[in-house]
């Protein structure tokens, strides 16, 4: 596959991705170690590795390569900058010259902007002669990983390919245990065919040993004393170890590097050593005495030290010296570490470093901790670990109220608003806005007082009450004194509520704030401005101006690594993939969002899924839709509470179950007509009657859904059309009794593959007398419980046995390209974002064989 993929990079000058993964073991190194070997004669090859430390260096395996690159990428790594940088001069650089084979190895390791960088190629790589080959293992990962983010957002064409490396079967480990004399049963059972195990276990002296560390030691004993020094102080290291750190660590021990590479433990290059395999290195460091483990950190610790170049060591100088039990050298460099990574847009490392600080600074000045807490409020915030944000920022508000220092307290409580605001606990977030704006009338500090009152309309904003928004938002701009951040919040948090109303004249003044802040403004308040936007244009369907500041919005987020207000725009990007009918491209964006974990986003992309499994006919669309319920209705938030009662209410009519409808919109259009916000009151209001239920509300309703409520379908469906709404076009014509319109709102649902909404249409067209229809689903289709092709059943009861896609293509005599396509439609079918969730799904709808 890496050859074949090679070859298409030399013989078209466009991109290729390889994602190798396995168990840890498994040979992913060895396999593409054995790759670059025969390809360099032909390419360049760059490889970087991510380090194994709980809080990796920033971009550390673009660190390793830069050297090899010199010129602007070794400039641009060097000093503090965003990943987004780095990607594009590593962009520039593979433009030039021949082929390219870049290997980022154990990216599961890697920092947060390491796999921004991987992101960025891959959405750039493909006028690029590289061929990008990154290995991860695929277990023990956390489902919020930011790895399964990165990975989800690579492209799912031809141009991205993976592999998943299987252990060995028992044939193969019988094979190899008859070459070296010992039981192949008990090989087998101890090893589960892990080929690193395997090797370990036939090299043991005394027969197959009970664990891999076991094996390790039992191979480790017959070397010389000095031998096992030099591997004790490689394996604290824990990153590949520079030739005079070793030596400084363990004097003297190098004279052994030759007898442990021959060995099979070490290898050097570079003017470095490492470990050939981490479970090797972590069976030497589980190993070693407490004591000594301390000795070998601090000796690690003073060596770094004493580097004329420690500054770029920062993270594994936290590490050794937390590691050495060295509290000074704890407080010393976490916090510097932490600068360095927020610098380069890693906060996750950035917050993980201020908690190392933290777990040492209980003796620490009482400021000094609260700086501390304060700081690592704002790292996890824009990393959005939620969770996390809220106990920090708990934490500051007490060390701050020990010291007295109602200034930073208000700071403080105003975060812990804006973290419950993103975790979907709007009462909380509201009462903690108001104990903000409280502490910082006690301050005499404007612009604490006025963004206290931003974080309150903020809040307000998504219940969609415009005069109350407006009261916090006009109190911000009393208090603000003209301070630029609080002014353009707080006007563009005014114009974005007046926005939601429907107000022309709100959104020219909310597309000025945009204006405004393209000058003077932050990052921040960039992303906040595009978010609102685009939440005003969703609002009236505005798919033009939707994906114009959603691609904008999502641009600058990149640029300026901010994922609080990326994550949203990603989430409303699946809601306009809905609306232009790109609903696989919907689909995919969806799962991307539900595996980051961001509650608010998250909502969003349940809403489309729930939407996108009623109108295609998939199975359960309830589920995605009640889910979100559970976030949106204590909170009692119109933005949330309109658009699910709005998709339980199309769900429930493309059902048959149009007397559920009323029950679903009576709260959401009671508070829709109360707060006078006329797209959503049209939008319920429709459903309503096309269940059946009549009522005058046509003076509240807006938008198309207010024309087709007067009676005027025709401009309704010119409005929709020319908003670029196919669906909803289709479903405005489907209202009328012309056969000609109804026939084209068939011909666009069936186009959309909109099957529940096309057998209403047909049914109608019957009911007139109406001829030569086209055809529905197959009979075998629809007696499938998932909607399932007979074919696709086919290749489900394979993948239930195992088998991987070409393996597939060969019992059914397919091409591997048509099985991928059965494969994605199995999986959008089933509502599965992956192949184990189809079997599982199948299981349960009982069409697995």
């Amino acid at each position: 596959m890496l050859e074949a993929a090679l070859a298409d990079v030399a013989g078209t000058a466009r991109g290729r991705i390889a994602i190798v993964s396995g168990e840890p073991g498994v040979g992913k190194t060895t396999l593409v170690r054995r790759f670059c070997e025969e390809a360099e004669r032909g390419a360049r090859i760059l490889w970087g590795t991510c380090e194994p430390l709980a809080t990796p260096s920033p971009l550390a395996p673009f660190v390793e390569i830069a050297p090899a690159l010199g010129g602007e990428v070794e400039e641009v790594v060097g000093r503090h900058t965003t990943p987004h940088a780095v990607a594009m001069a590593l962009v520039r650089e593979l433009q030039r010259g021949g082929p390219t084979v870049l290997v980022l190895e154990d990216v599961h390791w890697a920092d947060d902007a390491t796999l921004d960088v991987l992101r960025l190629l891959g959405r750039r790589f493909e006028p690029l002669p590289v061929l990008v080959v990154a290995t991860h293992r695929d277990v023990a990962l956390d489902p919020r990983h930011p790895l399964h983010r990165a990975l989800g957002e690579l492209s799912s064409g031809d141009s991205v390919q993976r592999r998943r490396l299987l252990p060995l079967s028992y044939e193969s480990v019988q094979e190899i245990a008859a070459e070296h004399g010992v039981d192949a049963d008990d090989l087998y059972r101890k090893t589960g065919g892990n080929p690193f195990f395997v090797a370990e276990a036939v090299r043991a002296a005394d027969g197959v040993p009970e664990t891999v560390r076991d094996a390790v030691l039992a191979r480790a004993t017959h070397m010389t004393p000095q031998a096992w020094t030099l591997l004790e102080a490689v394996a604290v290291s824990a990153t590949p170890a520079e030739l005079s750190l070793v030596e400084a660590i363990a004097p003297g021990s190098l004279s052994a590097a030759d007898e442990c590479v021959a060995a099979g433990f070490l290898s050097v290059a570079g003017g470095a050593v490492r470990f050939r395999h981490e479970l090797a290195r972590l069976a030497v460091v589980e190993s070693i005495a407490p004591v000594r483990l301390t000795v070998l950190h601090r000796a690690a610790l003073r060596a770094l030290e004493a580097d004329e170049s420690a500054a770029g060591h920062l993270a594994r100088l936290a590490y050794h010296a937390e590691a050495a039990g060295d509290r000074d050298a704890v407080l010393r460099y976490a916090p510097a570490a932490a600068s360095h990574a927020a610098a380069h847009a890693a906060h996750s490392q950035a917050a993980g470093e201020y908690a190392r600080a933290l777990r040492f600074a209980a003796g620490c000045p009482p400021e000094v901790r609260a700086g501390l807490w304060q700081r690592r409020v704002v790292e996890c915030f824009v990393a959005t670990q939620d969770d996390e944000a809220e106990e920090a920022c708990l934490q500051a508000i007490a060390a701050w109220r020990e010291l007295g220092d109602r200034v930073r307290e208000a700071d403080a409580v105003r975060f812990l608003a804006l973290v419950l605001r993103n975790v979907g606990r709007a009462g909380d977030a509201l009462l903690a806005a108001e104990r903000a704006v409280s502490l910082a009338e006690q301050t005499g500090s404007a612009r604490t007082l006025a963004l206290a009152h931003c974080a309150a309309a903020s809040v307000k904003l998504l219940a969609e009450d415009a005069e109350d928004t407006k009261r916090s938002t006009t109190a911000a701009l009393r208090a603000a004194a003209g301070d630029t951040e609080a002014v353009d919040t707080a006007t563009q948090l005014l114009a974005a509520a007046e926005s939601l109303r429907g107000s022309a004249e709100a959104r020219a003044a909310l597309e000025r704030t945009l204006e405004v802040v393209l000058e003077r403004g932050t990052g921040d308040q960039l992303g906040r401005a595009h978010t609102l936007l685009a939440m005003a244009a969703c609002r009236e369907r505005s798919l033009a101006k939707m994906k114009r500041h959603v691609d904008a919005g999502l641009a600058v987020c990149e640029e300026q690594d901010l994922p609080v207000w990326g994550r949203m725009l990603l989430g409303t990007r699946s809601w306009v993939e809905l609306e232009l009918g790109a609903w696989d491209e919907a689909a995919r964006t969806a799962a991307v969002v539900l595996g980051l974990g961001c509650t608010l986003s998250s909502v969003q992309a349940r809403i489309v899924l729930g939407l996108l499994r009623a109108r295609r006919g998939d199975p359960d669309p309830w589920t995605p839709l009640a889910e979100a319920d559970e976030v949106a209705e204590p909170n009692g938030q119109l933005w949330w509470t309109g658009q699910i009662a709005a998709a339980r209410a199309e769900a429930a009519w493309l059902a048959g179950r149009s007397d559920e409808v009323g029950e679903i919109t009576d709260a959401a259009l009671q508070t829709a007509r109360a707060n006078r916000s006329p797209w959503l009151v049209g939008e319920l209001a429709l459903w309503r009657r096309r269940a059946g239920i009549v009522e005058d509300v046509a003076d509240e309703a807006g938008g198309p859904f207010g024309l087709e409520l007067a009676g005027d379908v025709a401009a309704a469906e010119r409005a929709w059309t020319d908003a670029g709404c196919v669906y909803e076009s289709a479903l405005a014509l489907a209202g009328t009794d012309d056969e000609t319109l109804l026939r084209r709102a068939l011909e666009r649902l069936q186009d959309l593959g909109a099957g529940p909404a096309a057998a209403i249409v047909t049914r109608r067209l019957r009911q007139r007398g109406a001829r030569g229809l086209p055809r529905g689903p197959r009979q075998s289709t629809r007696a499938n419980a998932g909607g399932l092709t007979r074919r696709e059943a086919d290749v489900l009861r394979l993948l239930g046995s195992g088998l991987r896609n070409r393996e597939i293509a060969e019992r059914l005599y397919l091409s591997p390209r048509t099985v991928d396509s059965h494969v994605a439609a199995i999986l959008r079918k089933l509502g599965a974002a992956n192949r184990a969730q189809a079997v599982r799904a199948a299981e349960r709808l009982g069409l697995a064989g």
